[in-house]
């Protein structure tokens, strides 16, 4: 299905939280405020390594207006965090570890009170040497950032004899691929209104992936227990990974219970980017070898991913990018070494894509280029070495077999781009100076979280007292269309109007644990529980309102505003009048886990989805500068359950992608941002995307699947760097091995101008 309003017909809806965004009236959690409200700031770090000698926060304190001035003297409990590992102090005690660690915060009348009692909080500190490159870190003789050393963690794999395949190859490449520190850039900072309860309950409204995520690090600091937290995490200016671990929670909370009043912290964009998280910078060195026709006999890598200070998802984001940098290909035998290193840089963490841009951009890197010493077309020659439906998954796992691999192969060639290629000729160039070229890149993506780490999912369905069909899950919507998507599954499934319904998410008192909105696994999980809902709750409405009626259950069907005959689909009682009525009440919930591969492989992945990725870009040789100008993508995923978000999230994940190619790199020098806000950092616009952009969406599954639709909220940004790369060699015949792609390295002297004219 090529995906447009046109093809997609009556399926394309307007979204329900559509005409708030656009014309701005929607409220985000950054948006709200409360009468008596204080302001919360957070004092943080100058320095990218240092001793915390001593804090003096007395004139701060002394200040009329200033409500509370907090150190890590004032946690309660666990003054800690992180997902995965909780390592991030909430308030340095003695040392800290990069410019956007928090040594006190503070409460005021004012947000300009809150800044002038900041200044006051006087703060010694012995600077240290900074550790800034992760395999300098891993030298002996460098800085230890903690006890046990700069090693965050490391992800070895391996199979067959690499050393005896690489001695009976034909063809070896080798390279080392370079990718940057990129920023989420969300349209909304961090921040969020923190609410102390008359009832002594605490209400934080924060924006996040997974509020009761959120609510169980939050029970650590604070030495409260969970049910005493409430956390409303939607709806949410973006996120794309950024905000899946706390940023301004705990210093809200422990501010608003110190003070007993609301507390409001927002960060500006300068401080999202000091404190915030980024897309991990790696160095990926491959070796990479074929016989003489073409087959893949060795594959040898090394993976350096720069963590920054702490923990966070630094080490699933390694395991993720080990599992993708051996991706859909075979290999007679494979030897990967990863290794996630700490540093005095920015944070790193949880990013749309999770660690596969960086692998899949070396990884098809490799595959051009091999290709082009065996003197094969660098499509067929993917082809040659792609894992068959029956083939375990990268770690030699069982996965759910699928024939999408082969159908999005298939379906790049008969793109109307590609054809277009085809039928190229030397002539293709409009100036001298402008070259063009065209790329393809194949691409396989897990979903879910993978083996060993926990995966929860589930829903409720109810029939609320006023007639309303509440839909109630666990999930957050930050724009990826969730709502709209799962609206669209209740009409589509169970015959209700959109009237009818009351979805209810992003609130930890009024939901079940659905799991995280994160790893493309959210409307597969929707999908999963309604199919597991729908036989329990129809059946209870229909008994219940055979009762009302008098009539027989099978004579009855839900439908648009309420029980209809199932023979000729009259409304017979109303939703309202059925739950005014009803004896009991009308209600079903499932539980259950995310799929996982029956192996003993941390983090490795059950469901994957495939796409071939196709562009044609334009290089300016006498700028260097690269420009896109038509994309195609190829995703094998499974049913389509939202044409309108399906579309959006491959263009939305594209538009990222691009800027991670192109023109996106949170600079640093010796731990501090050179890049400090979005008037040095430039991310693309709509105006960068290109001309044109088709999505052609392959539904097939397997006769018997059980598991739907499979995510689609990172596969359309792993592509298309790969997919770049490899137009720009096609147009200017120079191989990309960094990211962002430098136009230095494109530019060259002109040879169109006559000798007598001299450029100056």
């Amino acid at each position: 299905m090529m995906l447009n309003r046109k093809t997609s017909g009556s399926r394309w809806r307007v979204r329900p939280d559509g005409p708030d965004k656009v014309s701005g009236r929607l409220p985000y959690l950054t948006d709200l405020s409360s009468p008596d409200m204080l302001y919360g700031r957070v004092l943080r770090s100058p320095h990218p390594h240092a001793l915390l000698k001593s804090i003096d926060t007395a004139k701060a304190r002394s200040i009329p207006g200033v409500r509370a001035v907090l150190t890590s003297a004032d946690v309660p409990g666990l003054n800690r965090f992180g997902i995965a590992k909780p390592d991030q102090p909430v308030f340095c005690e003695d040392r800290v570890r990069f410019i956007g660690d928090a040594v006190a915060a503070v409460a005021a009348e004012s947000e300009e009170l809150a800044a002038y009692a900041l200044a006051q909080i006087e703060v010694e500190y012995e600077e240290l040497d900074v550790v800034d490159d992760p395999e300098r870190a891993l030298a002996e003789d460098s800085v230890k950032l903690f006890e046990h050393g700069n090693v965050l963690h490391r992800n070895d794999y391996g199979f067959g004899d690499v050393e005896a395949g690489f001695a009976a190859c034909r063809f070896i490449v080798e390279e080392t691929y370079e990718t940057p520190r990129q920023m989420h850039t969300y349209m909304e900072t961090e921040g969020g209104l923190f609410v102390p309860e008359a009832d002594g309950r605490l209400t934080v409204y924060a924006p996040t992936q997974h509020g009761f995520m959120d609510r169980m690090q939050l029970a650590r600091i604070l030495n409260r227990p969970e049910d005493s937290i409430r956390v409303v995490s939607s709806p949410i200016g973006g996120s794309f990974g950024g905000k899946d671990e706390l940023n301004v929670q705990p210093y809200g909370a422990l501010l608003a219970l110190a003070c007993g009043r609301p507390v409001k912290v927002h960060h500006s964009r300068w401080e999202s980017v000091r404190a915030g998280l980024k897309r991990h910078p790696m160095k990926i060195t491959m070796k990479t070898g074929t016989d003489e026709n073409g087959r893949l006999l060795a594959h040898r890598v090394r993976v350096v991913s720069d963590a920054g200070p702490y923990s966070t998802l630094s080490a699933e984001v390694l395991n993720f990018a080990v599992e993708h940098v051996l991706g859909p290909y075979v290999y007679e035998a494979a030897e990967v070494e990863s290794v996630s290193v700490f540093t005095n840089n920015g944070m790193s963490g949880e990013f749309r894509g999770f660690g596969g841009n960086q692998a899949i951009f070396a990884l098809e890197g490799q595959m051009d280029r091999l290709a082009e010493r065996l003197g094969l077309d660098p499509w067929t020659f993917r082809l040659m070495n792609m894992r068959q439906p029956e083939d375990p998954g990268p770690f030699g796992q069982p996965i759910a077999p699928t024939d999408g691999a082969r159908l999005v192969w298939e379906a790049l060639p008969e793109c109307r781009l590609w054809r277009e290629k085809a039928a190229a000729t030397a002539e293709r160039d409009r100036l001298p100076w402008i070259k063009t070229g065209y790329g393809a890149a194949f691409v396989m993506h897990g979903a879910g979280l993978g083996v060993g780490i926990p995966d929860p999912a589930g829903g409720r369905l109810r029939l609320a007292e006023d007639g309303k069909i509440e839909a109630a899950f666990g999930y957050e919507e930050f724009g990826q269309g969730l709502l709209a998507s799962l609206e669209q599954m209740l009409i589509e499934q169970f015959g209700f109007a959109a009237s009818d319904l009351r979805i209810v998410i992003g609130d930890t008192d009024a939901v079940p644990d659905s799991g995280s909105s994160t790893a493309s696994r959210a409307t597969s999980m929707m999908w999963q529980s309604l199919r597991r809902l729908r036989p329990p709750f129809v059946g209870a409405l229909r008994r219940q309102a055979a009762l009302a009626l008098g009539i027989a259950e099978e004579r009855l069907i839900p439908g648009a505003g309420g029980i209809r005959s199932a023979d000729s689909g009259e409304l017979l009682l109303s939703y309202a009048a059925l739950a005014a009525g009803s004896t009991e009440p009308i209600a079903a919930e499932t539980s259950f886990s995310f799929p996982t591969s029956s192996v003993d492989r941390v983090g490795a992945h059950f469901l994957y989805s495939y796409a071939s990725v196709a562009v044609k870009v334009e290089v300016n040789t006498l700028t260097g500068r690269v420009k896109v100008l038509n994309q195609f993508h190829a995703v094998s995923a499974g049913p389509v359950v939202n044409p309108q978000g399906y579309l959006g999230q491959i263009e939305g994940g594209s538009g990222m992608a691009l800027g991670f190619t192109l023109t996106e790199d949170a600079v640093m020098d010796k731990g501090l941002y050179l890049t400090r806000n979005l008037d040095t950092y430039l991310v693309p616009t709509i105006a960068d995307a290109g001309g044109g952009f088709e999505v052609l969406a392959i539904e097939d599954l397997p006769d018997g699947d059980e598991h739907g639709p499979r995510g689609i909220g990172e596969i359309g940004s792993v592509g298309l760097a790969p997919a770049i790369a490899q137009a720009v060699f096609d147009a200017v015949g120079k191989r990309v091995r960094k990211l962002p792609i430098d136009p230095e390295q494109l530019q060259e002297q002109p040879n169109f101008l006559p000798k007598a004219v001299e450029l100056r």
